[in-house]
């Protein structure tokens, strides 16, 4: 099962990585019936951010690997992250 974090305290930022990864998975979804069951967590507990190695917020954690940190990625590039870890 696929599993996606965002990490940070809920700042604009955060809340927009969690919005572009929604649609990101959304997208997905929609041409891969294997992500059906994704969920995607906010973390913002500062003392899980040290587990995944992240120093700047927001981050992004796909399938317990850090994959973006202290930058919001595009949709296209979440999406690329997302179908990667599918294979």
């Amino acid at each position: 099962m696929l599993t996606i974090k965002v990490l940070g305290p809920g700042c604009r930022n955060c809340e927009t990585l969690a919005r572009k990864t929604a649609d990101a998975l959304e997208a997905v979804a929609a041409e891969n019936p294997a992500v059906e069951g994704a969920t995607i967590e906010k973390v913002t507990d500062h003392n899980k951010y040290i587990d995944y190695g992240l120093m700047f917020t927001p981050g992004l954690v796909i399938n317990d690997k850090l994959v973006s940190s202290g930058r919001v990625p595009a949709v296209s590039e979440i999406k690329n992250w997302i179908a990667e870890s599918l294979t």
